[in-house]
């Protein structure tokens, strides 16, 4: 009996004095990287477009929707896809039933109890309330495009780059892109 209190009091001892010598070894410094999107409120991502402008892509969700949720679990935490977005887009998260009042663009978007969204859901999304919905923005906030429904990452990506490269604006149809996209 001698012994095995002889043990275990010696091994109490071994473990608090590893514990006290371990908070003085000095850590190293770790190096912090930053995994996945840096998803912004609609008011962080206009004062950023102030200071360097970018496309704005827009992921109107519910907390209810399915789709959004496996969008975040699958699209959004793509390599391809965060890497593309972090370079030309920012990212921002709109909860369309956000009954908080949204400044954008110096206008207030309130709560529209008749639509069981905020108005700015409501504009963004002319009115067809679907979710997922990904609005895209250019550089100077003006809408250029509206795409509801669940995307992968492979489409979602292709997409990105369709309107990171301004292809819209040289009248090449998505269709088209999309033939002779290679990520």
């Amino acid at each position: 009996m001698r012994t095995v209190r002889f043990h275990v009091a010696s091994l109490l001892i071994f473990v608090a004095l590893v514990s006290i010598s371990a908070t003085f070894i000095p850590a190293e410094p770790v190096a912090v990287q930053e995994e996945g999107l840096r998803w912004m409120t609609l008011e962080e991502a206009e004062a950023a477009c102030e200071k360097k402008p970018r496309k704005i892509f827009i992921d109107v969700y519910t907390d209810w929707c399915g789709w959004c949720k496996k969008m975040d679990k699958s699209t959004f935490a793509d390599s391809l896809v965060t890497a593309y977005a972090k370079e030309k887009f920012y990212a921002v998260k709109l909860n369309a039933e956000d009954k908080n009042s949204i400044i954008f663009k110096n206008k207030v978007f309130k709560y529209n109890p008749q639509m069981q969204a905020n108005d700015l859901a409501v504009m963004l999304l002319n009115g067809q309330m679907s979710y997922p919905t990904i609005a895209y923005l250019d550089e100077k906030l003006t809408p250029i495009q509206t795409m509801g429904g669940y995307v992968d990452a492979k489409q979602f990506n292709m997409l990105l780059h369709y309107f990171g490269e301004n292809a819209y604006k040289k009248k090449k149809s998505l269709d088209e892109f999309s033939k002779s996209f290679r990520p």
